[in-house]
């Protein structure tokens, strides 16, 4: 019979996963990567602004990683910088920013591990309404936007001339990537989001012939990591967050040994 912090644990894990899934299919055929980290090392500043301004951490979270978003879209459009020098710059002085405030809130004790690494073991039951409930919001606006937002994955040109709004559902999506962060930090940590992310989804492009099995497929390896991750993590007494992370990795792994049953080419969704 589990605990009931453990089975909590499980069912949190399990609702990130689903979401991150299909949010992190379009990071990887949209080379994201580096976007997602930028979101995700932006969450300590919601954290920090949330404690100093006595909010909701969630909700500091996720308002701090929608204007870092909405931010660098911004400044994008301006066209002053690349894409990756604004993502930089945006990434370490949010984080840095973060650390300072945090710093200087003396009167506060900070446990930093349990937000860089994650403490998936102390979801509440509120938490996990939060989670299943974002999670299923966010899942409904992804189908909704599904077929612009693939097509701008394959070409922003394309996607205008069949009169899909394919700016709008990047919107979206930015804004749905924050949601995600802002539900998975407990989960695996501030450092460890993106590769939540991007790992099930890089396994599942390996399998999938096409974009609507990919998305499903990363879902499906999410789960498996956070079930293999937390009982792992039960028998070895490792951290949650970071045994998750590995259990992901090691899916990859065995992804990539030569299988006969594996589909040619191996590879699903947009070419970029």
């Amino acid at each position: 019979m589990l605990d009931d912090f453990f089975a909590r644990a499980l069912l949190a894990g399990i609702g990130v996963a689903l979401i991150a899934g299909p949010l992190g299919c379009f990071v990887v055929w949209r080379r994201m990567a580096y976007f997602g980290d930028t979101m995700a090392h932006s969450a300590l500043l919601g954290v920090a602004l949330a404690i100093l301004f006595d909010i909701d951490l969630t909700l500091g979270v996720f308002a701090v990683a929608a204007s870092v978003s909405l931010g660098l879209l911004a400044l994008s459009r301006r066209g002053a910088l690349p894409a990756d020098a604004l993502l930089g710059i945006l990434s370490h002085s949010t984080l840095a920013l973060g650390l300072v405030i945090i710093a200087l809130m003396t009167w506060v004790r900070v446990d930093l591990t349990g937000y860089l690494f994650g403490d998936i073991l102390a979801v509440s039951r509120l938490d996990l309404a939060v989670i299943w409930g974002a999670g299923a919001l966010a899942l409904g606006l992804l189908l909704l936007i599904w077929r612009p937002l693939l097509a701008g994955s394959v070409s922003e040109e394309i996607a205008l001339a069949e009169g899909l709004a394919a700016e709008r559902a990047r919107l979206v999506f930015m804004l749905l990537m924050a949601g995600i962060i802002a539900a998975a930090m407990k989960i695996v940590g501030i450092l460890l989001i993106t590769s939540l992310l991007i790992i099930p989804a890089a396994t599942a492009r390996r399998f999938a012939k096409t974009p609507e099995a990919m998305a499903f497929l990363a879902s499906a390896i999410g789960v498996v990591a956070v079930l293999a991750g937390l009982f792992g993590s039960l028998s070895f007494d490792t951290p949650s967050g970071p045994s998750i992370v590995v259990a992901a990795l090691v899916v990859f792994l065995l992804s990539l040994l030569p299988a006969p049953w594996r589909i040619a080419g191996g590879v699903a969704g947009p070419r970029r």
